[in-house]
């Protein structure tokens, strides 16, 4: 088991950037896929961007292509999601999630609801972008 722990969220205006941080603490060897996620009130849960740790392959939901980067920083077992453009529409909570699956690369990930190979989530960030 590992735990996910999210920071970096806020209120931005229309256009503006956030980094958002995930730290994945415990045994994470077996941990590849790891991924943002964000649910809006009165939403599901969807897939905003993968990035696996073995190596560094991503996937990006197509709502957020060119405006939204994950990366990762294995060392310290980081994830980020770097947002720039933001736009009202990406209000909501965005969760931090994991896969414990050591051959699970990313595949799916930006359905909804989320793949249930994603077994370990953080509490999860608020990000608010004002008009």
């Amino acid at each position: 088991q590992v735990q996910l722990v999210e920071s970096g969220g806020g209120l931005v205006q229309s256009g503006g950037s956030l980094r958002l941080s995930c730290v994945v603490s415990g045994f994470t060897l077996d941990y590849n896929a790891r991924a943002w996620f964000r649910q809006a009130p009165g939403k599901e849960r969807e897939g905003v961007a993968c990035i696996n740790r073995a190596d560094g392959s991503t996937d990006y939901a197509e709502f957020v292509k060119g405006r939204f980067t994950i990366s990762r920083d294995n060392a310290k077992n980081t994830v980020y999601l770097h947002m720039n453009n933001l736009k009202p529409e990406d209000t909501g909570v965005y969760y931090c999630g994991a896969s414990s699956e050591p051959m699970y690369y990313c595949e799916g990930a930006m359905g909804v609801p989320p793949p249930p190979d994603f077994d370990s989530w953080g509490q999860g960030t608020q990000v608010t972008v004002s008009s």
